[in-house]
């Protein structure tokens, strides 16, 4: 009993101090810092020693290896797709498509287009949904809906692309085969996703913009890349080899040598600078277009491997001391109750509000509840119907704030974000008939 009380108290204690830091406008990288420093000293005081602590650490960073080398790929990938001007083709002929009447549509299919193709709901954010709030503004759209729908997009592609940092942690977690996850995931949304665009397109009706102005890009971007059909290349590239099951530090590989071969051949780019966007990202000569598509890089990478290491240290702390079994061991009482899925989903909302982050959200959900569903396969669709997608859900986390910030949105879209409660909730009623 002492022991559990203990552990609840640090655990009350972490979460007061993450959100204490994260609400003082303390970085989050510092806030998870302080948070290994009470876990050390949780542990130390425990009776483990200084080696102990630090081989715990070290066993949880190694199940994160392969989504860290991950993320060199990625930089590397998003930052080439800019420079070889994959995403401005596909931001630029896509933008053809839009006028007043479906605009909140089409800026919700969009987002979920391009966080498909990049696996990156901040990426999707700062680039299709920058363009796309920039667009909703000139039309006199509501700002509430558009940013609820590049929220709702940004994320459709976060939890369900090949080259996604969550979709490979939850795949690394439970130890199943993503492509086997994303057609399993592509299933469970279905429904969502009709009712998601069939709502915006309602709303397109209910709330009409009240003007349109001129919103070609294609002429802002041609004056920095070469367009036409060439530049989509990489990015079919990487989508076929995904159809075809082709693992995926590979696909990515083939899509940055197809990039690197449209950089050179195709925009003319020396190899030098190439080089340079390989590490610090892609910056534009034209700064009217650097705010839609300047980034990617390398370093671009380092924060958040840094939020996955911090974050995965914990989780050998808590699997080597045994700090959340208290949890787990009511977790079964609580499953017999409200069904396996509902437990998961209200574990992922203390663990969102708790861990302000989707990463650490998601490691502390499977700690605490993959002894409830034997089935691997399942869990894994559990989770990234759950903690994925409800973490940007809440308000104080920067899995939602980050991206409303990014296309100037206010935080009250998080409202209006709908395919992210629509999910989870035609998930538990799915889950719950065959529990039946």
């Amino acid at each position: 009993m002492k022991v559990q009380t203990s552990e609840t108290a640090v655990l009350v204690v972490f979460a007061v101090t993450l959100i204490g830091c994260i609400l003082a406008g303390i970085p989050i990288l510092a806030a998870l810092a302080l948070g290994y420093l009470i876990f050390f000293a949780y542990t130390l005081n425990r009776g483990y020693t200084v080696r102990d602590i630090f081989g715990m650490s070290w066993k949880g960073i190694k199940t994160a290896k392969n989504i860290l080398i991950t993320f060199l790929l990625i930089g590397m990938l998003t930052a080439l797709w800019r420079a070889a001007g994959t995403i401005p083709a596909i931001v630029s002929y896509c933008a053809g498509l839009m006028n007043p009447s479906v605009m909140i549509l089409m800026a919700f299919l969009l987002n979920a287009l391009v966080s498909v193709l990049t696996g990156t709901a901040f990426g999707t954010a700062a680039t299709m949904g920058v363009i796309c709030m920039t667009m909703a503004k000139a039309m006199g759209c509501n700002e509430i809906l558009a940013g609820g729908a590049i929220l709702s997009g940004v994320f459709f592609g976060d939890r369900c692309s090949p080259v996604s940092t969550s979709a490979l942690l939850v795949s690394e977690l439970t130890h199943t085969n993503i492509f086997d996850n994303i057609r399993l995931m592509v299933r469970t949304a279905i429904v969502p996703l009709i009712l998601t665009c069939a709502f915006y397109g309602v709303c397109g009706i209910a709330f009409p913009a009240a003007e349109a102005g001129n919103l070609s890009l294609t002429e802002s971007f041609s004056g920095v890349f070469h367009l036409g059909l060439i530049p989509i290349l990489p990015a079919v590239v990487i989508m076929v080899l995904s159809l075809f099951r082709v693992q995926v530090r590979m696909a990515m590989l083939a899509s940055i040598m197809t990039a690197l071969g449209v950089c050179l051949f195709w925009q003319h780019t020396d190899l030098f600078l190439i080089v340079e966007i390989l590490v610090n990202g892609y910056q534009s000569p034209d700064p009217s277009i650097s705010s839609m598509i300047d980034g990617g890089g390398i370093m671009s990478m380092v924060r958040v491997a840094l939020i996955i290491t911090i974050s995965s240290s914990y989780s050998g702390i808590f699997e080597g001391t045994g700090l959340l079994n208290g949890l787990k061991s009511k977790m079964g009482l609580v499953s017999r109750k409200i069904t396996v899925f509902g437990t998961i989903l209200m574990t992922s909302m203390v663990a969102g509000m708790v861990a302000c982050n989707q990463t650490l959200a998601t490691m502390l959900v499977d700690q605490v509840c993959k002894d409830l569903e034997p089935d691997q396969q399942k869990f894994a669709i559990d989770m990234e119907n759950s903690v994925i997608v409800t973490a940007p859900l809440i308000p104080w986390s920067i899995a939602g704030a980050v991206p409303l910030a990014s296309v100037s949105a206010p935080l009250v879209s998080i409202g209006a974000a709908v395919f992210l409660y629509l999910l989870p909730i035609w998930h538990l009623i799915v889950r719950a008939r065959k529990a039946v």
